[in-house]
C-alpha cells in the first residue's frame, strides 16, 4: 500500500491521539488532502538519518486555522508499518510517501502478565511519588502507557517494532525493573549522603582497654 508521509522524530502508538502543529506548504496540502478525501497518511520515525518504521494516522480535527493557512489538528494512530520505498514527493503532491507493508499485531498478551507490569509501573510512580491512576486490566495493553514509563526515544521505537504483545510485555517488564532498581540505589545514595552530612555522637576508643 502507499501512504503520504509526514516523518518525525517522534514514536506514536496505535490509539494514541496525535496532535500537530501544520505550517509547511507541503503539508498544509496533506492535511487538506486528508479533509477532502478521508484519506490516511504515515509518520514514519526518523531516527539514525533514517526511516524504516513509522505509524499510519487518521485525521480527526481540525482545531484551529489561521490566517497563513498554519493549522492545529488531531489524529488517531492506527497501524504499524515497515516503510518499502520512498519517494520525495508522491505523484503531483509536495509531500512526500511511499509503499509500506502493515505490521500484523499479534495480542497473545496474558492478563498475568498485564497485572504484572501494572503493579511495576505503579511501584514505579510511588518511588518517583507521582500520582498514578488506576488501570482496569481489560483496558490496559503494551501501549496505553507507552509514553509514561520513562523509556527513552529509541526504547519506544524499539516497543513499535514489536509484533508480539507478549514480547511488548515483556520489554516494558525489563525496562521497569532495571529503572526501579536504580531508582532504589539513588534513593538509597541520597539517604547516606544525607546521614553523612550530620553530626553524629560517636564513642571515643578506650585506649586504656588496648595493650601495647
Amino acid at each position: 500500500m502507499k501512504l503520504p508521509f509526514f516523518p518525525l522524530q517522534s514514536v506514536f502508538f496505535p490509539g494514541e491521539k496525535v496532535p500537530l502543529h501544520i505550517f509547511e506548504e507541503r503539508y498544509k496540502q496533506l492535511i487538506n488532502d486528508c479533509r477532502r478525501e478521508a484519506i490516511t497518511f504515515g509518520i514514519p520515525v526518523y531516527i539514525n538519518d533514517n526511516i524504516a518504521y513509522g505509524t499510519e494516522v487518521q485525521l480527526m480535527e481540525v482545531v484551529n486555522t489561521y490566517e497563513s493557512g498554519a493549522m492545529d489538528v488531531v489524529c488517531v494512530a492506527r497501524q504499524i508499518f515497515k516503510v518499502i520505498s520512498f519517494d520525495n514527493t508522491m505523484n503531483d503532491r509536495l509531500y512526500s510517501g511511499g509503499e509500506v507493508e502493515f505490521i500484523d499485531i499479534i495480542n497473545d498478551g496474558e492478563v498475568s502478565a498485564k497485572r504484572e507490569v501494572l503493579n511495576k509501573l505503579k511501584e514505579l510512580y510511588q518511588l518517583m511519588e507521582v500520582p498514578f491512576a488506576p488501570i482496569e486490566i481489560e483496558m490496559f495493553n503494551s501501549y496505553t502507557l507507552a509514553h509514561k514509563m520513562g523509556l527513552s526515544f529509541e526504547q519506544e521505537y524499539e516497543l513499535l517494532q514489536l509484533a508480539s504483545e507478549k514480547e511488548r510485555l515483556q520489554f516494558i517488564m525489563n525496562h521497569l525493573m532495571v529503572t526501579i532498581q536504580v531508582l532504589n540505589e539513588v534513593n538509597r545514595t541520597k539517604l547516606l549522603i544525607e546521614l553523612n552530612g550530620h553530626f553524629k555522637n560517636f564513642d571515643p576508643l578506650d585506649f586504656k582497654a588496648f595493650k601495647i
